[in-house]
């Protein structure tokens, strides 16, 4: 017998992806299913190890924050990343990040200038997956089937027919919904069935990587401990991260480019060498975890009413955290358009912005983690031979290679730039005014209202963040406004003939004229900058239309056409 199911939205995964994208659309009242192939409470691998700064907040919007915040290390292990000869052996030099006792108050260091309420929190996915899971578990709305496997779908005009299995029964399973978001990985089942391929640079390095149980390991450091250690020495370089504080750690041994197979090189030699440690040092290998660096991204994220978000729609070597991160960043992208659509204050052509807006972006930060992995692939394999060697000359040594080594990651660790520089440029949703948006790095950006840029944060008069006085779950535009003399009155009544979900919010903020140079701006769902300027503009109708991906349609003059536009 077939069991038959309906949801609005379908989403193929329940990783930290998937689960963010449910639980947001949930939030905006849209009725979600969500199938997993793997059984409730099964741990994911030992992978992403860092929310960025930008997830953070999303989180903190979805009330899962602090949550997340109370889970994974000690509050009081550093958070540091280290560089060492060894893990055990002599420091070379050390990158400074706040324990997450002292995440929120600490002062100073390169890692504290956060422009946002929600700093980083370093946290391993085993840890970070069951918090979100019981978040999506308790959020109305929302339903997570496990052991469910989608194998097919088929679309219409008014939605989608998927296929699968019940994997602890074998009973045929088919749902239908009105779209379906595959969050199903790097083998994803969706990317292959709209046929989109992945493109870009297969093997950037290979990395023979272990999960292991060490409880000795922190009584033989010669240093404070770190959350990541990165060892260099001439026979063998890798880092280690701390997992859970105290005896569970990953080790990747990065292989070099004549090592073309995870077993080219004895996995315990390695081991022993990055941590710097004789035979009888004892540990237990929990898991191999051995994978791929690459910099692959799909040709489309979309066909139809179908789309691929996460790992599903593109692959890359983890310079700076940013994989999940950025597959958290799709789902916000995804997530509002979908539940605008559904709910009608949306039109059809607005889905187009999310492959128009996030495939150039992931485009572009792929390659800024290719080139740093290359760049500390150099760092590797030009490792002195004399590193090690004591007294002055080694001393001068090892620091003139700790400074090169912390300039080079302090970019990547402290990734301010990947958080907030980027923009979307060409997205048929915003209004551009010709203004260049400002250049960022990895490290550093430059705030901005330029249309499409992340709408800058602030902290209110009265003590609260701009994002808390915004983040109104279901809610769509906000319209900020740093001067109440305006009337802002036709630009209201547009987004209302429209049925377009907009919201003024007057802001009183000593800060603001830093960067807000206009006295209006329109915020998306997404805080991005929609739209700026100094007054409505004569055309209100106009600008709602672009907003709701529906520029072309004239403004109805009747509540059935009002309906009808919608």
């Amino acid at each position: 017998m077939t069991e038959q199911l309906q949801a609005q939205v379908l989403i193929v995964g329940a990783g930290p992806v998937g689960l963010t994208l449910a639980i947001d659309l949930a939030q905006r009242g849209i009725d979600v299913l969500v199938t997993e192939i793997r059984h409730r409470g099964e741990p994911p691998n030992v992978k992403c190890n860092h929310v960025a700064a930008r997830s953070m907040e999303v989180f903190r919007r979805l009330g899962v924050a602090q949550a997340l915040r109370d889970a994974g290390l000690p509050a009081d292990y550093p958070n540091d990343v280290a560089y060492r000869t060894a893990v055990t052996g002599m420091e070379l030099s050390r990158i400074p990040i706040p324990a997450r006792r002292e995440r929120y108050t600490a002062t100073g260091g390169p890692d504290t200038w956060w422009p946002t309420a929600e700093p980083p929190h370093r946290i391993n996915q085993i840890f970070l997956e069951p918090v979100l899971f019981a978040h999506a578990e308790a959020t109305p709305g929302l339903r997570i089937r496990n052991r469910t496997r989608i194998d097919d779908f088929e679309q219409d005009d008014e939605g989608v027919w998927a296929t699968g299995v019940d994997l602890d029964d074998g009973r045929a399973v088919r749902i239908r919904c009105q779209y379906l978001v595959g969050c199903d990985g790097s083998r994803s089942t969706v990317r292959k069935k709209i046929g989109a391929s992945l493109h870009g640079t297969d093997v950037v390095g290979r990395v023979q990587s272990t999960y292991f149980r060490a409880p000795a390991l922190l009584g033989l450091l010669k240093h404070p401990p770190a959350w990541a250690t990165f060892a260099l020495n001439p026979r063998r370089c890798g880092n280690v991260y701390a997992i859970d504080g105290r005896e569970t750690w990953l080790l990747h041994n990065y292989l070099l480019p004549e090592e073309t197979d995870f077993d080219s090189i004895d996995r315990d030699w390695a081991i022993r060498q990055i941590l710097g440690v004789g035979d009888d040092f004892e540990y237990e290998v929990i898991s191999n975890e051995d994978w791929v660096g690459r910099r692959l991204v799909a040709d489309r994220f979309r066909d139809r009413r179908v789309f691929i978000c996460g790992d599903a729609a593109h692959l890359w070597i983890p310079m700076a955290g940013y994989g999940m991160n950025a597959g958290i960043a799709d789902a916000m992208n995804l997530s509002w358009l979908l539940a605008g659509r559904l709910h009608g204050w949306l039109a059809e052509g607005a889905l187009a912005a999310h492959e128009a807006e996030r495939q150039p972006i992931t485009e572009q930060v792929s390659r800024f983690a290719m080139n740093h992995a290359l760049a500390l692939q150099r760092q590797r394999e030009g490792v002195p031979e004399n590193i090690e060697a004591p007294g002055p000359e080694g001393d001068a040594l090892r620091a003139a290679r700790g400074q090169a080594l912390y300039d080079l990651n302090v970019q990547q660790y402290c990734c301010g730039g990947l958080n907030f520089g980027y923009f979307y440029e060409g997205s048929p949703l915003i209004a551009y005014d010709g203004e260049v948006a400002p250049a960022y790095t990895m490290y550093e950006f430059t705030p901005s209202t330029v249309p499409g840029c992340r709408t800058p944060h602030l902290w209110l008069d009265d003590g609260r963040s701009l994002y808390d006085a915004m983040a109104m779950p279901g809610e769509g535009y906000t319209l900020l406004r740093f001067d109440p003399a305006i009337d802002v009155a036709p630009l209201e009544a547009a987004a209302a003939a429209r049925g377009l979900p907009l919201r003024t919010l007057d802001i009183r903020a000593s800060a603001a004229t830093a960067v807000y140079d206009r006295p209006l701006v329109i915020s998306r769902p997404d805080q991005h900058v929609a739209w700026r300027g100094h007054a409505v503009p004569s055309d209100a109708l106009a600008l709602v239309d672009l907003l709701r991906g529906a520029a072309a349609v004239a403004a109805p003059t009747s509540e059935q056409e009002r309906e009808t536009s919608q």
